[in-house]
């Protein structure tokens, strides 16, 4: 597996999975509907750092992002979005994509790691505490989940 930066000629191997993960609203508190313009937009934005993962076929199979969370003086906490094609998934490639970003961000100066929304079902919850991340708190029945009703968004933190 290859972790590198992306680059715009990445977006159509990223669009297929980011938004059948968006759509199925069970993991991202995004609308399902989003375009395919604004997904890149969001997703793409020069002002993140963006990460994608090549399998050994040169096929992107996971992306991330990097970006300031917050602004001015507070601007040293990272904000992260990962996916990785659900097809692709249980091979490691979210864990590997997940400690390449925890060490960009603090070789970039960030000093801490927040998520803002963390769908309490979902999976990567899992990941996200074996990596050393806490929930801070959890907003109660705050995401509309297609199978599990009202559930929690956790925020989560982990120090650099």
């Amino acid at each position: 597996m290859l972790i590198r930066e992306a680059a715009a000629a990445d977006w159509p191997q990223i669009w297929p999975f980011w938004h059948r993960i968006v759509a199925a609203a069970e993991t991202y508190a995004w609308d399902p509907d989003t375009s395919e313009e604004a997904a890149r937009v969001l997703w793409m934005n020069p002002a993140k750092r963006v990460f994608v993962v090549e399998d050994g076929t040169g096929a992107v199979v996971a992306s991330a992002y990097l970006t300031p969370n917050y602004a001015g003086p507070a601007d040293r906490i990272a904000n992260a979005g990962f996916m990785v094609d659900p097809d692709r998934s249980g091979h490691g490639y979210g864990r590997a994509l997940a400690e390449h970003l925890l060490t960009a961000a603090a070789e970039d100066g960030y000093r801490g790691m927040v998520f803002n929304a963390v769908v309490e079902t979902n999976p990567a919850v899992r990941l996200w505490t074996s990596l050393g991340f806490t929930v801070l708190g959890t907003v109660p029945d705050a995401f509309e989940h297609p199978r599990h009703g009202l559930v929690g968004l956790h925020v989560m933190y982990r120090a650099l």
